[in-house]
């Protein structure tokens, strides 16, 4: 972040020419809602709060209300905080904001758009929330996973237990967290991809990293997102090299659950995970699209984030 500071000047000079240029388009203004007043060029980002987001959007709804707009970079945005206003948005007036922005970690972590929280194809949106309603979150595929449940419930209270015994610190969040992750790799993928010693209840394993990592990813500021004339600064700044570094871990660790589920000489479970329904209407064709792996790895990429 130091060296993007450093950066921003020679990014301000450079980006000064393309907004001197003429401008040859005949586009009406948009008509914005209020907002605070931010810098040429860079607009609010140096006002923006990343760490705590909300706190931030919420003392600024107390000033202007409960529809605001504020600009990062080039980007314009409009920030709704009410009940009533997020029914508009997200279900009455959904057709015309259901699209995203093309942010460079999602659209790369997502697989280019192939999961259900990214996609901008309507018609791909209906059959992949078919997949999930039908297949994956029934009422009779959750009832399947309630050995699961109970036992990493066992398995956290005799953690937590042990701790007490040994008058060790409790993080009781920390905790919670990996008995997710742990629930969510045994639901998804057939196993815990963690054992119950210190290591395995630690963010040392190889999967919280994974999961801390992405989540990074998610939310990191890329210089393309906002300011696409002079991306390349993510390369100089080290973020372009960093989300392809997770992006390769992420698609080896999927890989080798894939693999494990297409090995011949598994062990077939008594109850399928859901990597084995995806590869199973993979195999039947029972969709209106062509489910490749790409799609299934960017499903399991949903299921993962659902515990970030």
């Amino acid at each position: 972040m130091l060296a993007l500071l450093l950066l921003l000047p020679f990014i301000a000079a450079l980006s000064l020419a393309f907004f001197l240029l003429p401008n040859q388009t005949n586009n009406e203004p948009l008509h914005l809602p209020p907002g605070p007043k931010g810098l040429p060029l860079i607009g609010n980002l140096h006002q923006f709060d990343f760490s705590k987001p909300h706190i931030y959007l919420s003392n600024l709804a107390k000033i202007y209300g409960p529809i605001l707009s504020m600009q990062f970079g080039s980007v314009p945005a409009v920030v709704v905080q009410s009940a009533k206003l997020a029914k508009e948005v997200l279900k009455t007036q959904d057709q015309h904001f259901c699209k995203r922005p093309p942010m460079l970690g999602t659209q790369k972590l997502s697989y280019q758009r192939l999961d259900i929280a990214f996609t901008q194809d309507a018609d791909y949106f209906r059959e992949i929330k078919k997949i999930w309603v039908v297949h994956l979150l029934s009422p009779k595929r959750v009832e399947s996973f309630d050995s699961v449940r109970q036992d990493e419930v066992s398995r956290l209270i005799n953690r937590i237990s042990k701790m007490a015994s040994a008058n060790e610190v409790v993080n009781l969040s920390e905790l919670l967290l990996i008995f997710g992750s742990f629930n969510i790799c045994r639901t998804a993928c057939g196993n815990r991809y963690g054992s119950d010693d210190d290591e395995g209840w630690s963010k040392r394993s190889r999967f919280r990293n994974l999961l801390i990592e992405t989540q990074a990813m998610f939310t990191t500021f890329f210089v393309t997102d906002f300011f696409p004339s002079v991306g390349w600064i993510d390369k100089l700044t080290g973020q372009s090299a960093r989300l392809e570094k997770t992006f390769k871990d992420l698609n080896e660790f999927f890989d080798e659950i894939l693999n494990d589920h297409l090995d011949p000489n598994r062990v077939q479970p008594q109850t399928e995970d859901l990597m084995d329904v995806l590869l199973r209407l993979r195999r039947e064709g029972a969709t209106t699209f062509e489910l490749t792996l790409d799609h299934i790895k960017a499903v399991l990429m949903d299921l993962i984030r659902s515990q970030l």
